[in-house]
Formats: C-alpha cells, sequence, structure tokens
C-alpha cells in the first residue's frame, strides 16, 4: 500500500462502517481491522494514525474487549470514539465509571481547550452521545478539551503523545462538525495529504489484475445491476478479450434490462458478452409457485444450472470474478474478532458445482456503494447503469405476489416503466434509495367508459435509506402520484387502481416478499 491509510480497530459499533466512510470522504483510504489487532501487525503496515470505535460493551465488564496496550507507546496518533476513549482512559492511568446520568442523542458540549482537534470551532457545539460509562479522572498527562453538564470529560488529549479521546460520535450526522474536528485529526495530526483518487485506485487495480490473472482467462457474471457491472468494466480496462462475461436472461427482468446490457457491453465497451436467453426455462419452473421463499429458491438453482452450462462453454477458465463490496468483507468477520468468515454468497455465482471451481478475483472489496458509483463514473459507465436503484436478485418475481405467468410480468414491467418515468421527473429523484411498483394478488371493482371492470391492483413503493437496513417511505409529491397513477390505469391494459405504500423498516421490509 503506498497511499496514507488510517486504521480503524472495530470494538462492534453500528457506527464503525460510518467512521470508515468519514476518512475516505478526505480522500484518505481506510481500511477496518479486528479490535485486538497488534501493535506489530500494524507496525508493518504503517498506518499513519488509529481510530478506536465505539462499542456496545463496558470497559468495567470482565472480558470486555480490549486493545494490544502497546498501540500508545508506537508514537502514531490514536482517537478514541466512545467506546475507544473509555479504553484508553483506562489503559493509560485514569479512571471510568458509570456515569451519573446514560447520556443517548443529542448534546451541547462546551469547548474548554481548543486543541488542534477543535480548532476554528465555535466555544460550543451540538454533538450526539451514545453512553452510559464515562472517564472521571484523566489518565496522567491528558487534559479535558470539552465538558457536558453531566460529563466533566467529554473530550481529552495528551496532545505530546498525539492521543485524543472523544465521548461523543464525530461520524454520524447528528454532530454537525464532526467532519472538521474528523479531519483535524486526520489531516493535521497525522499528516495525511489526502492523495487517495478513484483514478490512483483504478491503476493500482489494473496492475493487480493483470498480476494476478497473467494469460489466463476470467468469468464473470454480468447482472447488469451497480456491482458487476462495475467489475466487468473494471476487469475490461485491465485484460480486455481475457475476460468472458455471461449475462442470465431469466424472464424477469426490468422492461428492456437484456437489450440495454448488450448494448452497453456488447455493442459500446466491446465486451465478449454471451446472453443466456432462458425466460421460458425460469418461467416454466416458477409455474403454480406462490410461497416467495420456493420463488427464491427456484431462481437460484436455476440461475446456477444455466450459468454452469455456460461456463462450461469456454473450457479451461481459472478466475472468476465476483462483485463483493467491502460492507460484505466487513459483515463476513465477527465484529468483536471471532474467525474470518467465508465471504455471503449474495452474489449468484454462489454454490457452483465442484467441476467448476474456480480462484476467485474481487477487485471492489476495498469500497463501499458509492465508491462504486463513483469508480464507475470514471471508468466511463453510463448513468442509467451507475446510479442504478437495488435491485433484488429473484428480480420481478418477488414483486409479482402470487404465481409468476409471462402475462403477469409483461404486465408489472409496463406498470414500473411509467413509475420510473414519471419520478425520474422530480428534482431530488437521487435521495430515492429504491422505487418500484408491486403487483398484487387481489382485483377490484372498477369503471372505466360506461362499463364495469374488475382488474389488477398495483402498489407503488418509494423508500429513502442509507444501507437498505432501515427504510422510511419516500414523500412522492402528490402530482407525481397523480400522473403516476392516472398513466398507470391509462395506459397498461388489465390494472383499474393504484395505491401508495407509506409503511417504513422496521415493522416492514423494503421488498413485499
Amino acid at each position: 500500500m503506498t497511499h496514507d491509510w488510517i486504521a480503524i480497530l472495530d470494538f462492534g459499533s453500528q457506527y464503525t462502517q460510518l467512521i470508515a466512510r468519514r476518512v475516505r470522504e478526505q480522500h484518505v483510504y481506510s481500511e477496518i481491522l479486528k479490535f485486538n489487532t497488534t501493535a506489530a501487525e500494524l507496525k508493518l503496515r504503517k498506518p499513519k494514525g488509529i481510530i478506536l470505535s465505539g462499542g456496545p460493551a463496558s470497559v468495567l465488564q470482565p472480558g470486555s474487549p480490549s486493545c494490544d496496550k502497546a498501540l500508545f507507546e508506537m508514537g502514531i496518533p490514536v482517537l478514541g470514539i466512545c467506546y475507544g476513549m473509555q479504553l484508553m482512559g483506562r489503559d493509560l492511568g485514569g479512571q471510568v465509571r458509570p456515569g451519573k446520568a446514560r447520556e443517548y442523542g443529542s448534546a451541547r458540549i462546551e469547548i474548554v481547550e481548543e486543541d488542534t482537534l477543535f480548532k476554528g470551532l465555535p466555544d460550543e457545539i451540538d454533538v450526539w452521545m451514545s453512553h452510559g460509562d464515562q472517564v472521571e479522572v484523566l489518565p496522567p498527562g491528558f487534559i479535558a478539551l470539552a465538558k457536558t453538564h453531566t460529563c466533566p470529560i467529554a473530550a481529552m488529549a495528551n496532545t505530546e503523545r498525539r492521543l485524543f479521546g472523544l465521548q461523543f460520535h464525530p461520524e454520524v450526522v447528528h454532530t454537525p462538525q464532526g467532519i472538521d474536528i474528523l479531519r483535524h485529526f486526520i489531516m493535521d495530526t497525522c499528516g495525511c495529504s489526502g492523495d487517495w483518487q478513484m483514478s490512483q485506485f483504478i491503476a493500482e487495480s489494473v496492475k493487480s489484475i493483470r498480476e494476478k490473472v497473467g494469460a489466463n482467462h476470467v468469468l464473470c457474471g454480468l447482472s447488469g445491476g451497480v456491482d458487476s457491472s462495475v467489475v466487468a468494466a473494471l476487469l475490461h480496462r485491465a485484460i480486455g478479450k481475457q475476460l468472458h462475461c455471461v449475462f442470465v436472461d431469466n424472464g424477469v427482468l426490468r422492461y428492456q434490462e437484456a437489450e440495454q446490457v448488450e448494448e452497453t457491453f456488447g455493442k459500446h465497451f466491446g465486451i465478449d458478452l454471451h446472453v443466456a436467453r432462458s425466460a421460458d426455462l425460469f418461467l416454466g419452473r416458477l409455474a403454480g409457485v406462490t410461497d416467495p421463499e420456493k420463488k427464491r429458491k427456484i431462481i437460484g438453482t436455476t440461475f446456477i444450472d444455466v450459468f454452469s452450462a455456460e461456463a462450461r462453454k469456454f473450457g479451461e477458465v481459472k478466475f472468476l470474478a465476483q462483485g463483493t463490496l467491502y460492507p460484505d468483507v466487513i459483515e463476513s468477520s465477527s465484529p468483536i474478532g471471532g474467525p474470518s468468515a467465508t465471504i455471503k454468497s449474495h452474489h449468484n455465482v454462489g454454490g457452483l458445482p465442484k467441476d467448476l471451481q474456480f480462484a476467485l478475483i474481487e477487485p471492489l472489496r476495498e469500497l463501499f456503494k458509492d465508491e462504486v458509483r463513483l469508480l464507475g463514473r470514471e471508468l466511463g459507465l453510463p448513468s442509467h447503469i451507475v446510479d442504478r436503484q437495488p435491485f433484488p436478485g429473484p428480480g420481478l418475481a418477488v414483486r409479482i405476489l402470487g404465481e409468476v405467468t409471462k402475462e403477469r410480468v409483461a404486465l408489472l414491467q409496463q406498470a414500473d416503466l411509467r413509475m420510473q418515468e414519471e419520478i425520474r421527473k422530480i428534482p431530488n429523484y437521487r435521495d430515492i434509495w429504491q422505487a418500484f411498483v408491486v403487483l398484487l394478488p387481489v382485483q377490484t371493482v372498477g369503471v372505466m367508459g360506461d362499463e364495469r371492470t374488475y382488474e389488477n391492483v398495483v402498489a407503488v413503493r418509494a423508500v429513502q435509506s442509507l444501507d437498505g437496513m432501515t427504510a422510511d417511505w419516500f414523500r412522492l409529491p402528490y402530482d407525481t402520484l397523480d400522473c403516476i397513477a392516472r398513466r398507470i390505469i391509462n395506459e397498461v391494459r388489465g390494472v383499474n387502481r393504484v395505491v401508495y405504500d407509506i409503511s417504513s423498516k422496521p415493522p416492514s421490509t423494503i421488498e413485499w416478499e
């Protein structure tokens, strides 16, 4: 690794990934490591700074996670956040005790020492607290930097040793000046140059891929989604004709999705693209099936059958490319230091037969989703691919409640197409995480002209989210909803009623099945 980087030791905080993202926003590479990573391991990798994350445990509990105390003697700046600050306070000779009042939520801190972390900030700032314990007696050589009315040491520092602690969370949006505080630590204290650019990532990745692949060939399952599309574009830049992509048309894709993939990757980029037109096979196996889990299993199994048959046509291919992202890597390991687990098989090429064993290439495993989109733009991918919303692996099959048939797929494709066309007209369209139409297994009475109708109901779903783990329903303008409903009912034969889903996750899920 030639660029500056910050090591983040994870003690199980729900915000650890957010810390990593905030560091990368400063054009500094960051990596999340297990809390028990040793000082010796870190010395070999030479980070410019270390951040100790928060965590759900109490440092007062026997057996609570702890770090290698030698980290504090490395001469490298260390920032402890919440649990990380308490750990630093305890291990360096201070005292941690349960606070007189637990602080959860917004608080206001008074800055009592304008240290490097608070340089240029007002005397009082709003922050986000989430703690029960707190440092009550400072370790030797430390001073208090900030306080609240219930927490006399809301921030601390030993400037000579470049050790810092924050009781609050600077990484969350509820701490408005938090990014300034983190920037002061990353740039001023750690001395990072901020030169980690996507163009540099591309150059390093291309070099690494070429070295790993050599004269061999790589197979890539291309779904048309953001991740697999960026993987294909990056690999094509690195190895050209040694890359072979397989796109499986399963019959439950969005309107003209297969044609768009062929146009973009086959014709525009000149990638060796093989399209497996398997709609009849998938729909045949789905006939009569209404249980959503059975649908998923049928589609997953059939995908493996089709992909495997295509893969065998290429003969000797050594590598398989996957769109594994950094959150996948993090979630596959225990945040509290358990043994590393196999990457989750959310990618459609998991579970291949024994005669198809590949070495994996995962060029995006260091990146977050927003970084993947940025990478895609740098590689020249069009906006309709780079900015496309998440789409479930089983496709429209889990947005058709009840049996999946060719006719019901066509109806949903047309309804969804009109909804997508209308929501793209609103100014804040990019704020929508996901928007789609669901075909319900009910029919209702309607009136068209002078005739009574008895036709299908569709539900429109639009949500906003940061990561899909939680989501709130999106407040589409009434005029937009009106246009969506009128267009679907007037232009899509077989629908006479449109409803809008206003439930959030939790308790509901984003998808209906």
